[in-house]
């Protein structure tokens, strides 16, 4: 693949006001949840009809954009975008968007409606992870929503699903949605490595790349995420001269609360996508805006407005939520909602909002949160959940249902934890059920915001790992055993078993 820019961009959700951190309740379990994923899983099918989409305009995705100092993307873990037999291009998308005003109050079960308002011309860009050969592309184009938290376009849900996205054979398709990765602007969360660059914009950062383009403002984001869906579905150059057979909208962190908003007010009248990936939203939903302006993320976090996702949207939804998602500050708990024939919600123990594996090592080196940040399996799992969205939508196996994390009610609520420290309920893995340490999504000591969601990983002392593993074989075993149990559960991949194993930690073992 090209590689252009590079630099760290942590993709967040929070500002420096929503400064408060979870509670958390060590002494509320001593137990271990190691079996309620085998328990919980059910599987079931269903079939929907053949979808009917309303006509509009398409992005002109013509021109391939070239020239500068190459494609731009805000990368953790640039080697990410090193995949085998792919091979990665840039183009505008060009057209004239509708902004949405919404009809009536924004309620809590998501039935919103939404009316196109006033239309004004962008000129964005696209980036396209492809297979080189046309014949290895089986069907799927994933299409993320750029985040912007760090002040730049960054791509959380490639660097977490890379690997299924490649063996699969679908492509991937970035969308610089919103105005802050186009013309620059408010910066969440500085992360290491990101002065300079963000909050600039990608015209600022490459004016010979990207000096046309031009966006009006966060309220037409959503139009534009549609067009561009359209010109893609239409196949073509774009694609390398494939056509798709489903397009699966996904997104992380501010962006998962922008397909929120989507999915309760827009999908319902363009039906542009097949399904939707959401990770690590909130519990509410990115606001609409006036032209020129950018979303304002924090406040719309700290006005506790809560909606789930609308149950007659139509398409599957699979929302994937870290253990630090429910809690403050993105506080999912509210937004909770029962699975259904469209909708499944997994929550994940042990996880962290971004995590060691998400910012990457270059990252990690410029960070200090008082302890190591979370390196637990949340990758693992979302890896699982795109293939069974893509399942669920092809040829209607639904995925399998997964237990809660467990809440102690309370004012504020509580993640409910063994006396190790870690999150009972949820998604298990060996990481939290045959543990070394205390993975965690409560953050470290430090203060510093950007540590509020990077979570916590305290290894055990020598005499509780003699407590809990005989020998370093037994823990082994333990391990394995546990994985086995996970993909048998249908929350890991069996693919992804020999990366799994590789977290295993017997150093302080004999």
């Amino acid at each position: 693949m090209r590689t252009g820019v590079r630099t760290v961009a942590i993709v967040v959700a929070v500002a420096a006001a929503m400064s408060g951190c979870s509670s958390d309740d060590s002494s509320t379990s001593t137990g271990s949840s190691n079996t309620s994923t085998t328990a919980a899983a059910k599987v079931t099918t269903s079939t929907s009809p053949p979808v009917t989409r309303p006509d509009g305009p398409a992005s002109d995705v013509s021109e391939e954009l070239t020239g500068g100092t190459g494609v731009f993307m805000a990368a953790g873990d640039p080697e990410s975008e090193k995949a085998d037999g792919y091979e990665q291009h840039e183009y505008a998308a060009v057209g004239a968007a509708n902004s949405y005003t919404a009809q009536g109050e924004l309620t809590a079960d998501g039935k919103w409606t939404f009316v196109p308002g006033d239309s004004a011309a962008y000129r964005t860009r696209i980036v396209v992870r492809r297979p080189i050969k046309a014949a290895d592309f089986k069907g799927t184009v994933v299409v993320e929503w750029l985040n912007v938290s760090g002040g730049a376009d960054a791509d959380p849900d490639w660097v977490s699903a890379h690997e299924e996205i490649v063996r699969a054979g679908d492509i991937w398709v970035g969308v610089s949605a919103q105005q802050v990765g186009v013309l620059g602007g408010p910066v969440l969360v500085e992360a290491p490595g990101g002065e300079g660059i963000a909050g600039k914009g990608l015209i600022n950062l490459d004016p010979a790349r990207y000096g046309t383009l031009t966006h009006p403002g966060d309220g037409y984001s959503f139009d534009m995420f549609t067009q561009v869906a359209r010109a893609l579905r239409a196949g073509g150059d774009v694609l390398g001269g494939s056509t798709p057979k489903r397009i699966i909208a996904a997104g992380e962190s501010q962006s998962a609360f922008a397909l929120t908003t989507y999915a309760n007010g827009v999908q319902p009248l363009t039906k542009a996508f097949d399904g939707f990936l959401i990770h690590s939203r909130g519990q509410g939903g990115l606001p609409l805006v006036e032209p020129g302006k950018s979303a304002d993320l924090a406040a719309a976090i700290a006005s506790s407005v809560s909606t789930i996702i609308r149950t007659d949207l139509g398409v599957p939804v699979l929302d994937v939520q870290s253990e630090s998602d429910l809690l403050s500050p993105l506080n999912s708990y509210p937004a909770r909602q029962d699975d259904s024939d469209s909708f499944r919600l997994w929550e994940v123990a042990g996880t962290a909002h971004a995590d060691a594996h998400l910012i990457g090592p270059t990252a990690l080196k410029g960070i200090d949160c008082g302890v190591p940040v979370n390196n637990g399996p949340l990758h693992f799992v979302v890896k699982a959940a795109l293939r069974a969205l893509d399942a669920w939508i092809t040829d209607g196996t639904a995925p399998p249902i997964a237990p809660r994390l467990d809440v102690t009610p309370g004012s504020p609520p509580a993640i409910a934890r063994t006396a190790d420290g870690i999150a009972t309920g949820g998604i298990r893995t060996p990481l939290v059920d045959v543990p070394v340490a205390e993975l965690s999504g409560a953050p470290g000591p430090s203060s510093a915001v950007i540590c509020l969601l990077l979570g916590s990983t305290k290894s055990f002392t020598a005499s509780r790992l003699a407590e809990l593993y005989p020998s370093k074989a037994a823990y082994l075993d333990a391990y394995g055993k546990s994985a086995d149990e996970a993909i048998k559960a249908g929350f890991v991949l069996q693919d992804d078993r020999d990366a799994l194993m590789a977290y295993a930690d017997p150093a302080g073992l004999s």
